[in-house]
């Protein structure tokens, strides 16, 4: 449900992009999302101002390191680089995450694990070689820091997914508040004031409570459940939705290439689900 959620985000959002920039959709996406879900965290009983400094400090890292730097930074990059190659990015996000977490969260993928990332891999390779480019080394390097930024969402929320800190709505209202708060100058100062009829304000309606506010408490839930790489490979698999989304609804073509890839990243996260577990590292 994650996925199929998170994959038809783009093909809404090209709705609304119409009417307003990239960075002001998702900056008013973020910061509606938290308005919602605000008022249901402090339903349950959430004391904000009763949290420690250190996770007040671990909940800016979340906003600004996905929510305003990750997102703004892949946005940005488009500007210099082809859609197929800032996917292909964001293709290589488990990847980021896999090791991050070894390190950072002391969780090991199994052996089939590791097999089924890389087959994952090779898929994603396959599904966006009909349409890579270069690109400008400005371009590669902005995109690497949203890549970076984007994985900030697994490594720094599974700790506090996995020992329950916080709840699933609260863990998802308060980055998405500051990751808006963060990003809404930026936006109005360099794409100005959004300019929004009935059918532009109800897209970011929608991209809000479902694509946003539902769908991080969502992927919140499953960091619970799941260890973060595994988290990561799942939603890696979006861009297929993404592109499924377009070929059905937009008229954009499928190749017979990228519907190999499709099935070989799909291949490559089963068996990566499939192995049972993973192995927790001890501490050094």
């Amino acid at each position: 449900l994650l996925v199929l959620i998170l994959g038809s985000t783009l093909v809404i959002a090209k709705a609304a992009l119409g009417h307003l920039g990239p960075l002001t959709l998702a900056a008013l996406r973020y910061c509606l999302a938290a308005l919602i879900l605000i008022p249901l965290a402090l339903r349950d009983n959430m004391r904000f101002w009763t949290w420690p400094p250190r996770l007040w400090l671990q909940l800016l890292a979340i906003g600004l390191a996905f929510y305003a730097l990750g997102n703004g930074a892949l946005f940005l990059s488009l500007k210099y680089l082809p859609a197929a190659t800032t996917s292909l990015l964001l293709g290589l996000v488990p990847v980021v995450v896999l090791l991050g977490g070894i390190i950072w969260l002391r969780e090991a993928p199994m052996r089939w694990q590791w097999v089924g990332m890389a087959i994952a891999l090779i898929g994603t390779f396959v599904f966006f070689a009909h349409s890579l480019s270069a690109g400008e080394p400005l371009g590669l390097a902005i995109g690497v820091i949203g890549m970076l930024g984007s994985a900030s969402l697994s490594l720094l929320g599974r700790p506090l997914a996995r020992d329950r800190r916080l709840g699933v709505v609260a863990l998802t209202a308060a980055p998405l508040l500051i990751g808006g708060l963060l990003l809404l100058p930026i936006a109005l100062v360099t794409e100005g004031a959004p300019r929004l009829d009935l059918s532009g304000m109800a897209v970011v309606f929608w991209l809000a409570v479902v694509n946003t506010a539902f769908a991080y408490i969502l992927y919140n839930h499953v960091l619970r459940k799941l260890a973060a790489f595994e988290v990561s490979a799942l939603t890696s698999l979006s861009p297929l939705v993404t592109a499924i989304g377009a070929w059905l609804f937009l008229a954009e073509p499928l190749t017979a290439l990228q519907i190999v890839g499709m099935i070989v990243m799909v291949s490559g996260v089963m068996l990566i689900q499939s192995a049972q577990g993973i192995v927790h590292l001890s501490d050094p």
